[in-house]
């Protein structure tokens, strides 16, 4: 498994305004059909503003895929200030 990990910056005050976004994208079916098939999650830092956008596939090359897709498209949780990517040599529900 593989971790796209984003994150971002913006206002503390307009945080639930970024998810609301991200949100009816997601529900609406507005995400790259490279996506088709990964796990998002979102972390949000109240305080500063700051997310952080995780994104779980199950090969590397399905999320270099996925990578140049979201880097087309228009951000939502704010501005972008980096993208890593990282091996998920373990995973455990608990």
């Amino acid at each position: 498994m593989w971790a796209r990990v984003a994150k971002f910056e913006g206002n503390p005050e307009d945080v639930d305004a970024r998810v609301e976004r991200l949100r009816e994208m997601v529900e609406r079916g507005g995400l790259p059909s490279e996506l088709e098939g990964a796990k998002l999650l979102m972390l949000t830092d109240r305080e500063s503003g700051g997310m952080l956008g995780v994104t779980l596939f199950e090969s590397e090359e399905g999320m270099r895929k996925a990578d140049v897709a979201m880097d087309a498209g228009g951000g939502r949780a704010g501005a972008r200030t980096g993208v890593d990517f990282y091996e998920v040599p373990i995973r455990v529900g608990l």
